[in-house]
């Protein structure tokens, strides 16, 4: 099988948790270079990973003739300036979210990648999970009606770390709803196949005092009509959290806990109903419901071989980077209704 040789830009922190070991599993991937700012961490990662190259810059590993395609997993303040790199040294990009620090610059990076006839993809695993993908699939054959609901969670215990990026504006964006509740958005978008098109949002310091937002909730419309909200905190215990998916329809129910994360797994519940006439007693029950099977894949092998056979093959990007932008786009809205206490449209 032909594989594509890769290259890591930024090798340590979540590539080292979950991307490099999903790529092990992915069979048409070589992980070929990783990189690291400090060549002794860079060649640890070597080692671990049985990679050929370790190298302490993005130059040396981008002029690397053996390398196919990046994975670009440095702090959002990188991504432009390794990116435009990356495509002007003909490496497909698959880059982290956010892929910049605004949605402009974003868009202008991809347009510049497509200009240099490289490959660009978001790391938007959670589209690869497998309850994801079931639920998507479930809308889409109208099995819950029409949509008329649906929600989002995600959030962490993250207190002030000197030294933490993701907690300094200049280096990460945004906060918790840039970093956790992006994926909330995508998902909600991708799983009904809607996109936002009107916002709300309440955003602050709950708890911590770092420059970007503790916690986050974001109010908005979807252009199939469906009303949704995403939650995104920073400041929830780990064990006190659940993180969950809910859709409502004229026809039944999807509810997800513990599906969104960085493990292929959770609990979902499907609800078909007919709704019949209107019942005054209004007792709520239960009918047709079902446990989600199936679970248990490594997303991350998933979207890397995924991304593969786009380049290997020419097959649509299934996480495209532009679905990125526009969801950049949205969070900016969220953070200026925060700012303006008024509802925006995109």
């Amino acid at each position: 099988m032909k594989k594509v040789r890769w290259g890591i830009l930024g090798a340590g922190g979540i590539a080292d948790r979950r991307t490099l070991p999903g790529m092990l599993l992915s069979e048409n991937t070589e992980i070929y270079a990783v990189m690291e700012i400090k060549m002794d961490m860079a060649e640890a990662l070597r080692e671990k990973y049985n990679a050929t190259k370790a190298y302490d810059n993005e130059d040396d590993l981008l002029a690397d003739p053996n390398v196919d395609a990046v994975y670009i997993a440095s702090p959002v303040n990188c991504h432009e300036r390794q990116a435009r790199k990356a495509a002007d040294a003909g490496k497909h990009i698959l880059i982290e979210k956010p892929i910049s620090l605004n949605a402009k610059t974003s868009e202008e990076i991809c347009h510049y990648a497509e200009g240099k006839g490289v490959k660009i993809a978001v790391g938007f695993m959670m589209r690869y999970a497998t309850y994801h993908q079931e639920m998507k699939k479930l809308i889409a054959e109208g099995k819950i009606g029409k949509i008329v609901s649906c929600r989002a969670s995600f959030t962490c215990w993250y207190p002030e770390i000197p030294g933490a990026w993701r907690q300094t504006k200049a280096y990460a964006g945004g906060g918790s709803m840039t970093d956790l509740g992006i994926h909330c958005l995508d998902l909600l978008e991708y799983i009904t196949g809607s996109r936002i098109e009107k916002v709300g949002a309440l955003a602050e310091n709950q708890v911590f005092s770092y420059e970007v937002e503790d916690g986050c909730t974001a109010l908005f419309r979807l252009d199939n009509g469906a009303f949704g909200t995403v939650d995104a905190y920073f400041n929830i215990p780990d064990d006190a959290a659940r993180c969950r998916i809910e859709i409502y329809g004229t026809k039944g129910s999807i509810r997800a806990e513990g599906s969104i994360g960085q493990v292929d797994g959770g609990d979902v519940t499907v609800t078909l109903s007919d709704p019949g006439d209107y019942d005054p007693m209004q007792e709520h029950v239960r009918v047709d419901s079902y446990q989600m099977e199936g679970a248990g894949l490594n997303m991350y092998e998933r979207e890397v071989s995924s991304f593969n056979e786009s380049i290997l093959t020419g097959k649509p990007i299934e996480a495209p980077a532009m679905d990125a932008v526009h969801i950049q786009r949205v969070i900016e809205s969220v953070y200026q209704s925060a700012e303006d206490g008024k509802f925006l449209s995109l």
